[in-house]
């Protein structure tokens, strides 16, 4: 059964109503092929008009979506002979960071991402994609694995943010965070980061230090959460209802459309209609010629210049200007 969010109902009902004349149709002498096909018609046309003006908030939502495809979706589907490798030979494994390494087209790549979890069960062992200290750790080491054998790191980031219990904190959190945006800035292999899902704060930060960032059309991407920015914002936690959810996500211009325009990212994927869950294996065909064209653009460029240009790039992002020049 298929779930949908509050600004999909309308799809809902005529998807019903679609699979009901198909049902009445099966076996009978009833023809309804020519109303099947103007529903279908109708659908398709309110798809494209419903996700061609999704607010900052609707796509929140998107990217949070239970049956959005995670990594280790993606990896099943795109690369070949993956081979997982755990922990972070300090600590322990974290399961809420994935990483190993696999092929596509018989080329190696590494392959490090967040990993929600489907289930109940699943969400609880993975942390809900929360990663510790050692998760982070464990994605470095991989890292600088392939840097040893210069082999293209891909990062898949998917994540509400880098967990803030007291454990993670007394095992060095922000100083795991920290060394891996040092340590990817000089990393000398190239680095591509797909935001697949929700990049929140410095827990995608940490994965996100590459030559090419590049978003899903309906993920996000931010230093904080639309609810965690209107808690602070307004002061409100008990009362707090969507509208200022939605007037948070709309100021923190977190969507793929914004941070492209900002210069944030470099690139936009394109998602099926009605969202990667929709059509995951076209998402991932999709991804999957991305990495491939990129690799190719980025083994063009000497290492030395790639960290060149990677530090660069980094140091670019933002406008300033002096309010006292202003004035004058």
């Amino acid at each position: 059964m298929k779930y949908y969010l509050d600004f999909e109902k309308p799809i809902q009902e005529l998807e019903v109503k679609i699979e009901e004349l198909k049902k009445l149709s099966d076996g009978s002498d009833i023809d309804l092929t020519q109303e099947i096909k103007r529903l279908n018609k109708k659908l398709k046309e309110l798809k494209t008009e419903i996700f061609s003006n999704l607010t900052p908030w609707q796509k929140t939502q998107i990217a949070r979506h239970p049956e959005r495809p995670y990594t280790l979706d993606y990896i099943s589907m795109i690369f070949e002979d993956f081979i997982e490798l755990h922990g972070d030979r300090r600590f322990g494994d974290d399961p809420a960071v994935v990483a190993g390494i696999g092929k596509i087209d018989g080329n190696s790549y590494a392959v490090i991402g967040h990993q929600k979890g489907r289930t109940i069960k699943e969400r609880i062992y993975r942390n809900f994609g929360q990663a510790h200290p050692e998760g982070y750790r464990k994605a470095l080491r991989i890292m600088k694995l392939a840097e040893r054998f210069s082999i293209p790191v891909i990062t898949m980031i998917d994540t509400p943010g880098a967990f803030p219990g007291i454990g993670a904190e007394e095992r060095g959190q922000a100083e795991a965070i920290a060394n891996n945006l040092m340590e990817m800035s000089l990393l000398k292999t190239s680095l591509i980061g797909v935001v697949i899902g929700e990049g929140g704060s410095g827990g995608a930060l940490a994965l996100s230090v590459c030559d090419k960032i590049l978003m899903l059309e309906h993920s996000v991407y931010s230093v904080i959460s639309p609810e965690g920015c209107a808690a602070i914002l307004w002061k409100k936690n008990s009362d707090m209802g969507v509208e200022e959810y939605m007037k948070a996500a709309e100021e923190l211009k977190l969507t793929a459309q914004d941070l492209k325009k900002f210069e944030i990212i470099d690139d936009i994927i394109p998602e099926p209609l009605g969202g990667a869950h929709r059509e995951p294996h076209e998402m991932c065909k999709r991804i999957k010629n991305k990495i491939v064209s990129i690799t190719m653009e980025l083994e063009k460029i000497s290492v030395e210049e790639l960290v060149k240009k990677r530090y660069e790039k980094f140091r670019k992002i933002g406008n300033f200007w002096n309010s006292s020049a202003r004035r004058k």
